[in-house]
């Protein structure tokens, strides 16, 4: 719970938050009537409130009602920061030691939780900033997902994610960011975005995957051809004039010198 803000202030944030990020919200009242995710935000808060306060029993009793209601499971011990969205929402767990920075979007399905047993250890995730996590993924330990990360949906994440990276698969997987990068750019210059090419196993995908990687070489390699050909013109401007005669040229005058010592001997 942060402290110094209003709680007024806070709910302000939460319901511009879900404008921004989800189209299907229209108005506010739309937004504070019909949202799961931000019921439960506002419920973890007061049994977050007990729970510091060391009113334990309170705040679980507190969090239990807010599972009964919008089917999502917060515990009063976790940590979430401002402007969380927790879209649909349904199945949501979030365990006791996780923490939850600023600017989150979190799916339905999703389980921020513990693999240890050890009480009063941290078990379960930290996210950072900005982290996106997408419907069904199984966050599980108590590791960092750096600032502005992305976990793919349904992917099952044992070990640290850094900042700005992509996490899919089961065990999931670090995607090559540079290259992703590559390939967008290449797929918006062919007219349609990349986002359509999935990082699955489909053999459709991958062969499309393939073309604009090799498309993205060929256009490097074309790109390291024409800096070579304008250094190599550079350097033929550069030559002295006697340098540029040509071979034949220079044969024809060194006959005619021969010719010339002939008849004046």
């Amino acid at each position: 719970m942060v402290v110094g803000v209003a709680p007024l202030q806070r709910l302000r944030e939460d319901v511009r938050c879900i404008l921004e990020r989800d189209p299907a919200a229209k108005t506010r009242l739309e937004v504070l009537l019909c949202y799961p995710g931000l019921h439960a935000l506002f419920m973890h808060r007061i049994a977050h409130g007990c729970w510091v306060r060391g009113w334990r029993t309170p705040g679980r009793f507190i969090s239990h009602i807010g599972r009964f209601l919008t089917g999502i499971e917060i515990h009063p011990g976790a940590k979430i920061g401002r402007r969380v969205f927790i879209d649909h929402g349904m199945g949501v767990v979030i365990g006791e030691t996780a923490e939850v920075g600023d600017d989150c979007t979190i799916y339905q399905g999703v389980t921020l939780g513990g693999t240890s047993l050890v009480k009063g250890s941290k078990r379960h995730p930290t996210l950072g900033k900005g982290v996106i996590v997408g419907a069904y993924a199984q966050v599980l330990g108590g590791f960092t997902v750096g600032d502005g990360a992305r976990v793919g949906s349904n992917a099952v994440v044992v070990k640290p994610v850094p900042a700005g990276a992509t996490a899919v698969g089961n065990p999931a997987r670090i995607l090559n960011a540079d290259l992703d990068a590559q390939r967008e750019a290449t797929a918006a210059k062919m007219g349609f975005s990349a986002y359509g090419v999935t990082q699955g196993d489909d053999p459709v995908a991958q062969a499309m995957k393939g073309l604009i990687d090799n498309a993205t070489s060929q256009e490097h390699q074309i790109v390291l051809l024409w800096q070579a050909v304008e250094k190599l013109s550079g350097r033929t401007r550069e030559l002295p004039s006697e340098h540029c005669v040509p071979q034949e040229a220079q044969t024809r005058e060194q006959f005619d010198g021969e010719r010339l010592n002939r008849l004046v001997k």
